[in-house]
């Protein structure tokens, strides 16, 4: 049911959720492993691990909590109440772990860490719900273009100014981190008020378990949501394999510095943020299927380009290619997930499915070709060449928009 119409202006204010998310993770992951080594001597295998405990999270809560959002009815609505209690929380946890890496105590500093990751998965899924909530089906590629743009924006603002806040102590990014997501998720509380028409259908479908809202679609719309989420798993598997190496590969293969080389992934980033709401109008116009299938043929002419490229300068303008291929196809995918779904009453079911499919890809893509460049001898260039995004014939090729 399309209850209202395409706003921006409501879309840019839910946008400053994934603002405050991307301001607190960027500054977690400059930061912690850089404490966890200086501070308590952890083996990088280790920190390795710690650093995938928010994936494992994501894939063991991220669903349920979806679904069960979906099944809460409250005054505050059924998102709301995840995003504040989750977000408060994990603000807390978020400033005690610079705290505990201060007075040097690894197992209450490793005790934040856990439940900070804990809290941000409790209101993951119900935030990213919100954008369909209140966007029209035939919108949904235009208002995620929106929202990763004021992300990206996050992340942009928390990687520029966190160098000049840590001069000033260790906890101040962390405290200016907190106030932003603070103020963002005000924003979204006080501006953003959530449908009410799902309520009923909810009652309805109770008896149906947490996964109702993939019960109640046809047989056939079952297998094109499984080949789709097997689409998106391979395409995140070759993405986060790719990111994982980049700087890796441009010190070992281009000779670049160490201090050069993570400005390969950095010129990607902007492009793709440059071009993440263009991604959603050209999926608007084009279909979204199409739009993400050139995207497809974008960003592995790049890997093929990257796999014979041996130049330090040509390297730049292929790696914004990149990045604008990868807005084609990321921009659209949640969209196409939740499209799925029989009633928007089941939006946060699906959600929590588009991130099981990508959550699963961030843990496979970077171990597999891990072992891919151990077998090589080292070789860099093999991520480009062995990382599959998606095999031709795909039913992903031939489905719906």
């Amino acid at each position: 049911m399309e209850k209202q119409t395409f706003s921006v202006s409501k879309t840019f204010l839910l946008g400053f959720g994934f603002f405050g998310v991307s301001v607190i993770w960027s500054l977690y992951n400059a930061y912690v492993p850089i404490f966890l080594k200086s501070t308590f001597g952890l083996r990088s295998s280790v920190i390795g691990s710690i650093m995938t405990i928010d994936n494992i999270f994501a894939i063991l809560l991220l669903p349920f909590l979806g679904a069960l959002s979906d099944r809460t009815r409250t005054r505050l609505g059924r998102r709301r109440p995840y995003i504040l209690v989750g977000s408060t929380l994990a603000l807390i946890f978020f400033v005690l772990v610079p705290y505990f890496n201060t007075v040097q105590i690894l197992g209450l500093m490793m005790l934040a860490i856990i439940l900070m990751n804990l809290s941000m998965a409790l209101f993951r899924s119900p935030v990213v719900a919100l954008m369909p909530d209140i966007t029209p089906s035939k919108y949904r590629s235009q208002a995620n273009g929106i929202i990763n743009l004021m992300g990206g924006v996050g992340t942009l603002i928390a990687t520029l100014g966190s160098g000049f806040l840590y001069g000033m102590g260790r906890m101040v990014p962390f405290v200016f981190g907190g106030v932003l997501v603070a103020a963002a998720v005000a924003m979204l509380y006080f501006f953003v008020k959530e449908p009410r028409e799902f309520e009923a259908a909810a009652k309805e479908e109770e008896g149906l378990g947490a996964l109702r809202g993939v019960k109640r679609i046809s047989p056939e719309a079952r297998r094109s949501l499984v080949s789709l989420m097997g689409a998106i798993f391979c395409w995140f598997v070759g993405y986060n394999a790719v990111e994982t190496f980049l700087s890796s590969y441009g010190v070992s293969e281009l000779g670049m510095s160490t201090g050069q080389a993570p400005l390969l992934l950095g010129v990607a980033s902007l492009a793709f943020l440059a071009f993440a709401v263009p991604s959603g109008y050209i999926a608007g116009r084009f279909g979204r299927r199409r739009t993400i299938i050139s995207g497809l043929a974008i960003f592995g002419a790049l890997l093929v380009v990257n796999f014979f490229l041996r130049s330090a300068t040509l390297i730049w303008p292929v790696m914004a290619i990149g990045g604008v291929g990868w807005a084609l196809i990321n921009i659209n995918s949640l969209p196409m997930v939740v499209d799925t779904a029989a009633s928007d009453a089941d939006l946060g079911t699906y959600t929590g499915l588009y991130y099981i499919a990508s959550q699963l890809a961030a843990v496979a893509g970077p171990t597999i070709n891990g072992y891919i460049v151990e077998w090589g001898g080292g070789d860099y260039n093999l991520i480009f060449r062995d990382t599959g995004l998606l095999p031709a014939g795909h039913p992903v090729y031939a489905g719906g928009d």
